[in-house]
């Protein structure tokens, strides 16, 4: 039984260690973006313009 109690409280370390890694790898091509000069200033254009739709859609599903 101890060893039960033992797994379950690796849970947690896991599911935090695979989030960043998940996050790490999804990054990667944005940070390999920025070394390149023209794409520096289209992408926080686009960031913005994701932002933008996203917060239409949002209010759009809510009704405000």
């Amino acid at each position: 039984m101890n060893d039960f109690w033992n797994n379950i409280s690796r849970y947690p370390r896991f599911l935090i260690s695979t989030l960043i890694g998940l996050i790490l790898v999804i990054l990667t091509p944005f940070r390999n973006l920025v070394k390149i000069k023209k794409f520096r200033i289209l992408l926080p254009i686009f960031f913005l313009l994701f932002l933008a739709v996203l917060y239409s859609i949002i209010t759009s599903m809510t009704g405000l």
